[in-house]
């Protein structure tokens, strides 16, 4: 069985607003991949930790309060110093054209802006995503690690 690509959507920052992340989580979810969303008003440190112990493919960052510059590259900062560059980021929101160069010279893979049609950020993301390889499923996963942990215990 092939993985999903696992997606985390998050709204760094103060902005409040989150309709349009929501309607992505159901959009990306009804086109096969998993994903997973943080919430609103969340730091760079719990966006790069959340994407860690999910092992997530793809980010995408949602800001419409005009912090984008400094949130977005903060999380780029923070997943670089994990080891984690291979994760595809995606940043949306209201951004002005003249920060999209900026941006993207700072990490960030592809700027969505209000009125993309959701089958063109699918397919971006589907076109872009540097997979990583198939695993034991999680369950299987937490399978084994029962089982070796009963038998450290047991000996």
């Amino acid at each position: 069985m092939e993985r999903r690509i696992r997606v985390l959507i998050a709204k760094p920052g103060l902005d409040g607003h989150d309709r349009g992340a929501k309607v992505l989580v159901r959009a990306l979810r009804d086109a096969g991949m998993e994903v997973i969303y943080t919430g609103i008003r969340q730091t760079s440190d719990q966006i790069v930790e959340v994407a860690l112990q999910e092992d997530v493919e793809v980010i995408g960052l949602s800001v419409l309060s005009g912090a984008h510059m400094t949130l977005f590259t903060k999380v780029i900062k923070l997943l670089k110093e994990r080891g984690m560059d291979d994760v595809l980021v995606i940043g949306g929101g209201i951004i002005p054209e003249e920060d999209v160069p900026a941006l993207k010279d700072a990490g960030i893979s592809e700027v969505f802006g209000p009125g993309t049609p959701i089958d063109t950020i699918v397919k971006y993301i589907k076109e872009n995503v540097r997979k990583k390889p198939s695993s034991l499923p999680s369950f299987k996963r937490i399978a084994c690690y029962c089982l070796i942990f009963s038998h450290d215990v047991i000996e």
